[in-house]
Formats: structure tokens, sequence, C-alpha cells
């Protein structure tokens, strides 16, 4: 039992956490206070969709660099045929969703039958998608938000925002998907040995296309939600996100080169990014000292990947 316990990946960024919400707690009292909770949850409520959304390309060892691009289009869309084509807030949804899908599966789709790295592929569908953006918006945003989708953004009960549950549902889902599915077995097989997973009958193309397609979906969620927290469609939804998105994963265990994520570590990456935003609030450092730290966090977290696997190679051996 304590071996498999010391065995999990996550354990140590979960004592990290605590250990960090102690010292802040114990420091800043103002860090238990309820506004306080409430921007961090809701911080946790956002940031989670967009660092799940890449830790699935990650798992079968591609990069997507259209996540926030794409989490922005579909904002600007569900926003835009709200206020200019009127369509009920369900509809809207869906026809975001439906973008999410149809984005992932062009990225997915080409990179494949293409043969070109997915990193290169995303890079330029990051600037169609982008140009799709400004150019339905001209760069400004869209106001005439329907009461609900506002009330959705700003309700809360106590510290918690009503936002919060739906990224949790969908955590536990993709909890499910990634162990127990057999699409998820099959996406870190993809990840680990490509080729391994093609001699085994495994389908690249279709475990590809349905990884894309569920990053896309995920990032479509993530820009609607934003969306609802704004109470506006703004171009710029988007695009500070994809630092956090490959920040999260890694710094969960996620190994770049696919075929190993966590789900759970993900989520702990994201509070552990967090923590440290809000800490500096709190301590009323340079709030741009984020990027430098969280620039360390992947180095390093990469760097114990890196040595991770250097053992296991010799223990092998």
């Amino acid at each position: 039992m304590r071996r498999s316990l010391l065995n999990i990946d996550w354990l140590g960024l979960l004592a990290i956490a605590i250990a960090g919400s102690m010292a802040l707690a114990w420091y800043k009292p103002a860090f238990l206070s309820t506004h306080n909770l409430y921007v961090l949850m809701l911080g946790f409520s956002l940031s989670v969709l967009v660092a799940l959304s890449q830790m699935v390309i990650i798992a079968i060892g591609q990069m997507n660099l259209a996540v926030g691009a794409i989490g922005g289009m579909v904002a600007i869309i569900f926003a835009g045929s709200m206020e200019v084509l009127g369509l009920p807030v369900p509809v809207a949804v869906l026809l975001g969703i439906l973008i999410g899908v149809i984005a992932g599966f062009i990225n997915g789709y080409i990179t494949v039958k293409s043969g070109i790295s997915a990193f290169v592929i995303t890079l330029a569908t990051l600037s169609i998608f982008k140009g799709i953006n400004l150019g339905i918006t001209e760069a400004q945003p869209f106001y005439a938000i329907p009461d609900v989708v506002k009330q959705l953004g700003n309700a809360r009960l106590g510290p918690v925002p009503y936002l919060l549950f739906l990224p949790l549902a969908i955590v536990v889902l993709l909890t499910i998907l990634m162990t127990r599915s057999v699409i998820g077995k099959q996406i870190l097989a993809v990840g680990a040995n490509p080729n391994a997973a093609s001699l085994s009958g495994i389908s690249l193309t279709r475990v590809v296309v349905i990884a894309h397609i569920i990053s896309g979906s995920l990032a479509a969620i993530a820009g609607m939600l934003t969306v609802a927290r704004l109470q506006m469609g703004d171009p710029m939804i988007g695009n500070d996100w994809l630092l956090i998105s490959f920040a999260a994963p890694v710094i969960g265990g996620a190994v770049l080169t696919g075929g190993s994520v966590s789900v759970i570590g993900t989520c702990l990456g994201v509070v552990v990014i967090t923590l440290i935003s809000n800490a500096l609030v709190l301590l009323e450092v340079d709030p741009y000292y984020v990027q430098l730290l969280l620039g360390l966090l992947i180095l390093s977290a990469v760097g114990l990947n890196r040595y991770r696997e250097v053992r296991q190679r010799r223990a092998s051996a």
C-alpha cells in the first residue's frame, strides 16, 4: 500500500499545492476570504479546460498550437450568433461545440493524411482560425450577451462559481475516457509507439482525428465559458492560452513524446499555476513574473521527466 502511494506521480504535486495553500493562508489571511477563493476557483475552471485540451494531444505525441485560436474563434461565433443572428442560447452552444469539432477534425485529418508534423499544421490553422475571428469581428467585441449567459458567468454558491461545475464533470468524464475506455487506451498506445499500435490493428487515422476532435471540443467549451465570464465576445480570447496549455500537463507529469499523461496531474498542475498567480497578486509582486515562473516550472518538469526516462532505461537494461 505504501509503495503504491509513492508510485503515484501526482502525489508530490498534491503535497506542493496543500503546502503552498497553507503557507499563503498563514502569511496572507486574505487568501481564505470568500472573494479570493472565488477568484481561485474561477481561474481554475477556465484554465483546466485549456490544459486538458492540450493534454489529449500530448497523449498522442503531438502538439496543438491552435488551442487558443479555436477557443477564440468559437467564443466569437458563439457571441456573434446570439447578437447578430438572434440564435437561442442552447442552439448557439451546440453551434460552438460543432465548430470546435470541425476545427479539431481539420487539424487531425490534415496531420495524418499529409504526414506533416502537427506542430506545423496547427501553426497554420492557428493563423487561419485567428483570421476568421478578426474577419468576423473586425477586432470589435460583441457586447449583447443574453442575461442567462451573463448570470452563469457570475453566479456563485458561496465562494464556488457555477462555472466550476461543468469543468469538474468534464474532468471526471475525461478520466474515465483515458483510463477505462478503449479509445483512451488506443490514444496512449499510439502516443507510446505508433508503429506497434498500427501493427496491433489500431487505426492511426481514427485515433489521431478523435484526439484532435476532443481537443477542439474542450477548447470550444473553454471559449464559450470565457464569454460567459467576461460577459462579451472579445476577439482577444484565447491569445494567452498557449503557455498554460503546455505548462499544466507537463508539470502534471505528461511525457511530451506521448503515451503517458495524467488528468489528475494536469488538474493539479493548473492548481499550482493558479496558486502561483494568486500568490503574486496577494504579495503585490509584478504579475508579469508569472511568465518567468511558468517557464522555469516547465523546464524543471521536462528535466524531471527526462531523468525518470533515463532511470527506467537503466533499470530495464
